[in-house]
């Protein structure tokens, strides 16, 4: 009797696992038809603002969902809805010491020395120093080492279908048709799974807009011309309203006893309120002087520049006074922590 209840169990265990894979078979089915029937939709739409059908045919053939995107996405900090993360700020030092390191330094020096040339014509162009755009690039690619090898259609049209952020991901899916229509080869289309693209790192709305030739062949080649990708970073920052002549910030000091309460910040910023919250109110250069900042080694700028100020890791730690090129770098990226320490890469760079 208890062989065959043992039997009995074995036989009611392959029914539901025979049953369970069905019913996901059938559940996958049916998300690879809904699939296909919404990129058939984004398809339409993208013909009618004017996409040759056979460039969106590029675009689209043979696409699938990538699941392995979804999970990465809902790994970001805040990316699940269902599972909220800690917001509480990690200290800045060890960020800096991960992404100001000797390695990322001494090869920005090199790239530094070898792109002068195009990098000191960009300048004169639109303003953005030299160092900055090198570290913007090693910050995104390590120098172009690292550009990501999804294949962006795929990803970008998976997350668009997900439905999480389907306005912004369905008109980057749109974009990439625009793009191959306008000769960027296909197969040019690989990058990080969130849609990023070369050594700029740029969604393909931003390289239609923004993307420069930097080498004089006709072509935004930001994939393989570090020309092209610092002549587009130098573009995207002009354009963000870089100001000629003005630093992105200084690390200081505050004096002891110094009344935070004074300067508090009771602006609340429509984007990324969380960002420039932890920055202090506006005070012109001349007037945190006279508040007893001292700089800790970088020049001053004018007296009447408008600056606000940072302590990353609280007080009694190095602070920084941020100039309006601080919020150009934070239109790139919109982290304090980025923004910090691709400043402090570029002044580590043209040392």
């Amino acid at each position: 009797m208890r062989g065959r209840g043992l039997f009995s169990i074995l036989v009611a265990v392959a029914a539901l696992s025979a049953a369970s894979w069905l019913s996901v078979s059938a559940a996958r089915a049916q998300d690879d038809t809904g699939f296909q029937a919404y990129l058939q939709d984004v398809r339409a739409r993208a013909i009618a603002q004017g996409v040759r059908p056979a460039a969106a045919d590029q675009v689209l053939a043979g696409l699938t969902f990538n699941q392995r995107v979804i999970d990465l996405d809902h790994a970001q900090p805040g990316g699940n809805p269902a599972n909220p993360t800690n917001t509480a700020s990690p200290p800045f030092a060890p960020y800096l010491r991960s992404h100001v390191d000797a390695a990322r330094i001494s090869q920005g020096r090199v790239k530094y020395v070898a792109e002068r040339s195009h990098l000191a014509r960009i300048e004169a162009e639109t303003g953005v120093p030299e160092s900055i755009m090198v570290a913007i690039w090693g910050h995104e690619t390590s120098y172009g080492r690292v550009m990501g090898n999804f294949d962006l259609p795929r990803a970008i049209a998976t997350l668009a279908y997900d439905g999480r952020r389907r306005t912004l991901f369905e008109g980057e899916l749109i974009a990439m048709m625009k793009m191959v229509d306008r000769g960027v080869p296909r197969s040019q289309l690989v990058g990080s799974w969130a849609g990023a693209m070369g050594g700029p790192q740029f969604l393909p709305s931003v390289y239609l807009r923004l993307a420069r030739d930097g080498d004089g062949d006709g072509r935004a080649d930001i994939w393989n011309s570090d020309a092209d990708t610092l002549a587009s970073i130098g573009n995207y920052f002009y354009n963000a309203g870089w100001r000629r002549g003005q630093p992105w910030g200084l690390a200081v000091s505050l004096p002891a006893g110094f009344d935070r309460s004074g300067v508090t910040n009771k602006l609340i910023s429509p984007r990324c309120p969380r960002v420039f919250a932890r920055q202090s109110a506006w005070r012109s250069i001349g007037e945190w002087r006279a508040l007893g900042v001292l700089s800790q080694g970088k020049p001053w700028p004018a007296d009447n520049v408008q600056a606000t100020v940072i302590e990353p890791d609280g007080p009694g730690a190095t602070a920084y006074l941020l100039t309006g090129n601080y919020r150009v770098i934070l239109d790139y990226n919109c982290s304090n922590y980025y923004a910090l320490s691709v400043g402090l890469l570029a002044d580590a760079v043209e040392q």
